[in-house]
């Protein structure tokens, strides 16, 4: 791959130097991404990144190109106007050479590039709380600068990716059919996640009765999709917009919660150490709230604890019904280790709705309405 980058596809972008040497680069489980080097005859030398899109899971790259287009263009222009650097806080495309988003190389395969922010790092864990504070205020920002996007006109990249009802109708397909004939096994997991069935429905009605605005959401609020500032500690930029899609701002929140608030790791086969820490869900909620708390209407801030346990039963379901379909879709590294990630998912969510009135009055203790 790496003398096809040299060879043909660095020809293909408006880069700036003559090309030294590409390398594989980050910890992304999806498209193939690249650092790309660039001698400069004036200038100290230049990186991008380029990545080849993967189009088995993202199936029209066109869109999800428009999406992204769209989304940083609105970004760009706001960062601007508040007297900050555009180049560094939000993703900058780099085009072709006849003035596109995407190349398609001699394979049919489909790349782009960015500019390298450099000076910054994607952090993997939250081995500080600090970062984990600042992850929010980032994802906060990201919230409040597209708060007057119009949703409606992004591309929907992943159908149904948060549709919890859908996700409900696809687990209750995967018990009646037990392709793997593991259901017998599970049903004690399978009884939690038809006991709280109802739940599912909660902000897809919502959404649907408009009792909550459909927004602009990432849908991957991990801590590695920030740009940290390697000096300040502070997230400059929220990367990996593929997953861009119109939403609920809940299924941001939520998912930060599940992902960063957990004490363990989320295949830990101890469940006693699986538990969600108070500390960090008010380390993120006062982060997230201190950006974007003046644009969430009263009914998102109400759901926003609701949100954790939300995006948390709809991930462990997704491991279960992977479970149970033979586990054909996540990546297994061991036997039952989908069953192992379900399960923690089940014990977070026993300990939110444990914490649930502490949550509460967490987010209460952040909202400032005056």
């Amino acid at each position: 791959m790496l003398d096809k980058i040299k060879n043909e596809i660095v020809k293909a972008f408006l880069f700036d130097g003559d090309f030294i040497y590409a390398e594989p680069f980050g910890c992304g489980h999806i498209n193939a991404t690249y650092a790309v080097y660039f001698r400069r005859e004036t200038k100290p030398p230049v990186r991008y990144i380029l990545q080849a899109v993967n189009t088995t899971i993202f199936t029209d790259p066109q869109g999800l190109m428009e999406n992204i287009q769209g989304v940083t263009s609105h970004l760009r222009k706001k960062i601007q106007e508040q007297g900050g650097d555009p180049q560094r806080e939000t993703l900058t495309l780099v085009p072709t050479r006849d003035g596109k988003l995407l190349y398609e190389d001699s394979d049919g395969g489909f790349w782009r590039s960015y500019l390298f922010i450099e000076n910054a790092t994607c952090h993997q864990s939250v081995d500080r709380p600090i970062l984990f504070t600042n992850a929010a205020k980032a994802f906060g920002h990201f919230q409040k600068l597209l708060a007057d996007y119009p949703a409606d006109t992004l591309h929907e990249t992943i159908a149904d990716f948060h549709n919890t009802v859908n996700r409900y109708e696809l687990f209750e397909k995967a018990v009646a059919e037990d392709k793997a004939g593991r259901a017998a096994s599970v049903e004690k997991e399978i009884r939690f996640f038809l006991d709280r069935k109802a739940d599912g429905a909660v902000v897809v009605d919502a959404i649907k009765e408009g009792r909550l605005p459909l927004r602009v959401t990432h849908n991957d609020t991990k801590l590695n999709n920030i740009m940290m500032d390697n000096d300040t500690d502070e997230g400059i930029c929220v990367i990996d917009l593929d997953t861009v899609m119109p939403g609920s701002v809940l299924y941001d929140f939520g998912d930060s919660i599940r992902f960063g608030a957990s004490t363990a790791d989320e295949d830990e086969q101890n469940l006693s150490l699986v538990s969600m820490d108070l500390g960090l869900f008010e380390a993120y909620t006062a982060g997230f709230l201190s950006e974007a708390g003046a644009s969430l209407t009263d009914e998102e801030i109400r759901l926003l604890p609701f949100s954790a346990k939300l995006l948390t039963l709809e991930c462990g379901m997704r491991f279960l019904t992977d479970y149970l379909n033979g586990d054909t879709y996540f990546r297994i590294h061991r036997e039952h280790h989908n069953l192992d990630r379900c399960r923690t998912q089940i014990t977070l969510v026993a300990d939110m709705e444990r914490k649930m009135e502490e949550m509460k009055k967490i987010v209460a203790k952040y909202v400032n309405r005056t």
